[in-house]
């Protein structure tokens, strides 16, 4: 009787995803403990989360409004703010979450081989983490969309821009923190890959105030899509056309699960390198 060797089957690889589910509840309580714990030993404590971007906030509104004097056709002074936090708050949550996230897997050695708490969470809790800003911001930039008189029904699609924006960082993120324990200049580029980005986003001006010329740099952008969609529904009172949620959607969809697979399939080799 001949005896047929079998080999064992590897478990199917479902991205680092799944552990959003299954370790939900622990992220969001080590996120929460994350931030306080960032704070802790400071005067203001956790009240840093909000005097932070507000001390941001103001400082764009002084240079934009009374040293530069630029003006959005078709708005108010105080409307031009608003508008400009609409992309502004976004952006401050994004630089934080992409800047912590890239060293999310170096700076979390401890719990490479922990069971309990995934490395694969590392990345996704530095962008939980970095949505305190949105937390406090998104909520002052719509109170002065409401005050100033731009308040729409398009509003109701800011949860949604939101969630995609959180997808895409969560992608992004899950990719960068792997390749930066390979290539440790990763994270030295990325401040000057955020500053690109800044400039790149028309937070301070509407689409219309860019040369033809210089809108190829806005197409490639992937950012500049998010903050168009939030002062589209939140100031300008505009659905996003078709072309533009496809974009959204895609992109941060897309981005996601390429992270997780990316994350889930490159982690074994990669994290000898630690």
């Amino acid at each position: 009787m001949s005896v047929t060797e079998t080999r064992p089957l590897r478990p199917a690889r479902r991205g680092s995803a799944r552990y959003l589910r299954t370790h939900g509840r622990l992220l969001l309580r080590v996120a929460r403990n994350d931030l306080g714990a960032r704070h802790a030993g400071s005067q203001l404590g956790l009240g840093w989360i909000f005097l932070g971007p507000l001390l941001v906030l103001g400082i764009y509104a002084l240079i934009y409004l009374e040293i530069f004097h630029v003006r959005a056709t078709g708005m108010t002074g105080r409307q031009y703010v608003v508008y400009i936090f609409c992309g502004l708050v976004p952006y401050l949550a994004t630089a934080e979450a992409l800047t912590t996230g890239v060293m999310s897997v170096m700076s979390n050695k401890a719990v490479l081989n922990n069971t309990v708490f995934p490395i694969d969470l590392a990345p996704a809790k530095s962008v939980l983490t970095s949505q305190a800003v949105m937390a406090i911001g998104m909520p002052l930039v719509v109170i002065g969309a409401f005050l100033t008189g731009r308040l729409s029904a398009t509003i109701l699609l800011l949860p949604v821009i939101w969630v995609l924006n959180v997808l895409w960082l969560m992608g992004v993120s899950w990719i960068i923190s792997l390749l930066n324990v390979i290539f440790r200049d990763l994270q030295n580029m990325l401040s000057a890959v955020l500053m690109i980005m800044l400039v790149a986003s028309p937070f301070a001006y509407t689409p219309d105030m860019v040369p033809s010329a210089v809108k190829p740099l806005l197409a490639l952008n992937p950012f500049a899509y998010f903050v168009v969609a939030y002062q589209q529904v939140i100031m300008l009172g505009i659905f996003p056309s078709l072309g533009h949620s496809l974009v959204l959607v895609v992109m941060s969809v897309g981005t996601f699960f390429l992270g997780s697979w990316f994350f889930d399939r490159a982690r074994s080799a990669i994290i000898d390198y630690v």
